[in-house]
Parts: structure tokens; C-alpha cells; sequence
């Protein structure tokens, strides 16, 4: 990336907030914003991958969801679109908290009854982040459809690297905790705003990049292990166990408080998974 492009980690940050972004205090829901380990320093976690098999094989020009050449813009209604309005914005940063200038994000979603269109390229569109590695996405809520949860997809390429698959959710979703594909550092976070929602979501690709301050700090990630003993300090938090909002759990002596119910898997561990535990 040019250094031309390149920002400080407090300048991120404002123009996340000179431009409209919420803060990350002011919207519920899902796990910390990029943007935050941007202004405190800190290594940012990669967005994970996130397909569910709608990717045509390669001679293939259109799969059951996905379809390749969408038109691009950056809002997918139309005044005659029905459904609850959603903006989504965010930024798409590289290994080293540094925005990425011109990313390419082709979103596609269902409509508001869960359909697709795969004839056309309603709900579909692509677009590129700006100079400060922002983008805004203007659609609605998408419905359900048999099998999965909400989520609207979306394809995120850096400049020359490879092509990131992945899927956005909503936060307190029931079927958040039935979807195999679910992923809770996926989770998006959401407002309301009038009759209409706001989300934002960061994007950390693979890039490398030169940090601009100190080294990144060593990841306090803890292993999840097979064996029945607990961790140091006492736990008790347990893969496979049913959790309810307002659930209390201890994970290496320290206590956390289930944000919205779930069946805890093993890397969901509450100190990884800010959308569903916070700590007291």
C-alpha cells in the first residue's frame, strides 16, 4: 500500500467518528470494531472465512446464490424496496492496523422474504473502499430462509491478494444458535435508528504491513483443551453446555456474563468471543 494511504491509529479512528461510524460503546451486539485494537495498539484478528458451498465450480458462470459481475454501487434499494433499512459501514484494515485503500466487497444477501435473485442482480452489488479503507453499504434486513440464520455475504479482496469468503450475522438471532455455519466473530453491530438499522463490521485481511508504532503485543488467546481438569484459577464454563442471556460463568478466574443464549463450542471460549460473554 502507498504510504500516501497509510494512516496513524488515532487517525483512524476519528475519521470513524467524523464520518458517521458509531463508536463501539454506542452499538450492541457483536464483537469488538478493528478499528478499537487500531487505537489501542494492538495486533488486530484476522476475519475469519465463512462459506457455505454457493460458489460455482470455476467453468460455471452462476452458482445457486452467488453470481459473478455484479453492477457496482453502494446501495442495493431502490425508493420501492420493502423492508427494514440497513446501512452498513465499516473499514477493511491489513495485518498491520493499516487501512487498505481501493478493496474490492461484492455483497449479496436474500430479500426481505429470504429469496435470491438469480436471474438478475437485485441485492447484489460490489464496490471499493475509499482512500481511508471505509465503506458503506445501503440494503435492508434480509429474511430467513429454511436452514439458516440472517446474514448477508460478501467477497473482500485486497489489491492483488487472494479473495476472502465470508458472511456478516445479527446479533441476538434464534437461529444464531442452530446454524452450523455460524461463526460469532461474524457478528455485526447493530442499532436502531428510527425506523431503520445501523451495523458496522471491520474487515482484517491477510496483507502484511509495516506497522507505524510499536510491535504488536503477544496474542493472551488461550488453548482450548481436550482434557477434563480445569484451567488454572478455576472454570466453569464448558463446551456443550446450554447458556441463557444473563447466564454467569468463570473461565480462568475471571467472571463473565452471557450476552444472548447459546450452546458453547469449543473456540468460543469467553475470553474470544466478545459477542456472546462480557467480562465482569
Amino acid at each position: 500500500m502507498d504510504e500516501e494511504n497509510k494512516l496513524s491509529r488515532k487517525t483512524v479512528l476519528k475519521a470513524a467518528l467524523a464520518a458517521g461510524v458509531a463508536a463501539p460503546v454506542a452499538l450492541i451486539g457483536g464483537p469488538a470494531l478493528a478499528r478499537t485494537t487500531v487505537a489501542d495498539g494492538k495486533a488486530p484478528e484476522l476475519t475469519p472465512a465463512c462459506d457455505d458451498g454457493d460458489d460455482p465450480p470455476p467453468p460455471q458462470t452462476e452458482g445457486p446464490y452467488f453470481k459473478p459481475n455484479s453492477p457496482q454501487r453502494t446501495s442495493l434499494v431502490t425508493p420501492g424496496t420493502q423492508g427494514t433499512r440497513l446501512t452498513v459501514s465499516g473499514y477493511v484494515f491489513g495485518l498491520g492496523c493499516l487501512p487498505i485503500a481501493r478493496a474490492l466487497l461484492d455483497f449479496w444477501q436474500a430479500d426481505v422474504n429470504g429469496a435470491y435473485d438469480n436471474v438478475g442482480y437485485t441485492f447484489r452489488g460490489h464496490q471499493f473502499t475509499n482512500d481511508q479503507g471505509a465503506f458503506t453499504l445501503s440494503t435492508i434486513v434480509p429474511g430467513l430462509y429454511p436452514g439458516r440464520t440472517r446474514h448477508i455475504h460478501v467477497k473482500v479482496q485486497a489489491p492483488g491478494r487472494p479473495v476472502l469468503t465470508t458472511q456478516l450475522y445479527f446479533p441476538n438471532e434464534p437461529r444464531n444458535n442452530t446454524d452450523s455455519i455460524f461463526d460469532p466473530r461474524l457478528l455485526m453491530t447493530v442499532r436502531d435508528a428510527g425506523t431503520a438499522k445501523e451495523a458496522a463490521f471491520d474487515f482484517v485481511l491477510n496483507v502484511p504491513q509495516t506497522p507505524t508504532s510499536t510491535s504488536r503485543p503477544t496474542s493472551t488467546t488461550p488453548t482450548t483443551s481436550t482434557s477434563t481438569s480445569n484451567p488454572p484459577g478455576g472454570t466453569t464454563w464448558a463446551a456443550g453446555t446450554g447458556y441463557s442471556a444473563g447466564a454467569r460463568v468463570t473461565y480462568s478466574g475471571r467472571g463473565y456474563v452471557c450476552l444472548q443464549g447459546h450452546t458453547a463450542q469449543p473456540g468460543w471460549e469467553p475470553p474470544v468471543t466478545p459477542a456472546l460473554w462480557r467480562a465482569e
